[in-house]
């Protein structure tokens, strides 16, 4: 079920879930399942890791192999079966001391009476050369809310998964000509996505090509990249939007807001409630397991559990064996 808005809900949602991997997608079914109303806020289904694996062969009750993009497919659909909405979207930033709490994304605001964040583990580790020094002067990590700046101009959308490739498309509506710059061989997304992307005749795709260096004084003017055959070249535009994954805990939106330890592992207690009351994590984003899909989405139900608890304001778990 997707929804697109570009205002403030009226109504709150009981829970929103920023992650749709297998701790969040387990997380949206449990508190679905106990009729709390619940929106999950996710990047696409190969921006996580398990989106990005190719088998999985040891998750109970699933004979394996079965590909990652796909046990996340179903996950998903199990929580929606239970009337979870799923809105695909960046998160940019998040008030967790408001209430409700609030949650902006490129679509809108959202808000939401409890949060659980199961973003993962595949923050960034390294920023491109110039990235920084020009963020807002043509460098952005959001099409959606961006991309209107950059009609009749030439951009760059570096990264190849489903969230690069969206925000290409998205860009493609404004400026003549979108540059994607794919670091491997083939994309890392769903079918349906290169099947628009490959619909779109000014968006211009470039496999095995690594952006080097972002160009320009006050503002972006160029991209330096190298190709596979090892040769350098700059190709010229007004925007660099980067989509690159790496290996730290997803926390950027947050500002600050919640304590994490001296790798940015978000911290919490026993329940999976971290500080801030109601606002629940789980899964990577936590680096307390071993990175197992099973671990992840155990931790996910711990976590909406807890949340549920939270809202109902009860002190004791309630068992759920039979609902």
């Amino acid at each position: 079920m997707e929804l697109s808005i570009t205002s403030l809900e009226t109504d709150p949602y009981d829970v929103i879930i920023v992650g749709g991997g297998p701790a969040g997608a387990t997380a949206a079914l449990y508190t679905a399942r106990a009729d709390l109303r619940t929106l999950i806020i996710d990047k696409g289904a190969t921006a996580g890791a398990l989106g990005k694996a190719a088998q999985i062969a040891n998750y109970p009750g699933v004979p394996g192999p079965i590909g990652g993009d796909e046990l996340v497919r179903q996950m998903r659909e199990q929580a929606v079966s239970f009337d979870a909405e799923i809105v695909t979207d960046k998160v940019l930033r998040a008030d967790l001391q408001s209430s409700p709490k609030q949650v902006w994304t490129g679509q809108g605001v959202y808000e939401g009476r409890a949060i659980i964040i199961a973003t993962g583990s595949m923050g960034r580790t390294n920023r491109i050369q110039g990235e920084e020094s020009l963020l807002g002067r043509g460098v952005s990590y959001c099409a959606t809310c961006d991309g209107a700046f950059f009609r009749e101009k030439e951009v760059a959308v570096v990264g190849n998964n489903d969230e690069a490739v969206e925000e290409a498309l998205t860009l493609a509506r404004f400026a003549t000509k979108v540059h994607l710059l794919n670091p491997t061989t083939e994309l890392d997304a769903s079918p349906e996505a290169v099947r628009d992307l490959d619909s779109q005749s000014n968006i211009f795709l470039l496999p095995n090509t690594r952006v080097l260096e972002i160009l320009g004084d006050n503002k972006v003017e160029a991209v330096r990249t190298r190709d596979d055959q090892r040769e350098e070249y700059s190709i010229p535009v007004s925007g660099a939007f980067i989509y690159l994954q790496g290996n730290l805990p997803v926390t950027d939106f947050l500002d600050g807001q919640l304590e994490t330890d001296d790798i940015g592992c978000l911290l919490v207690d026993e329940s999976y409630q971290t500080a801030i009351p109601g606002v629940f994590a789980a899964g990577d984003v936590l680096c307390k397991h071993v990175k197992q899909v099973v671990v992840a989405a155990g931790e996910g139900a711990s976590a909406a559990i807890a949340a549920d608890r939270f809202l109902r304001k009860r002190k004791k778990l309630r068992p759920d064996w039979a609902k």
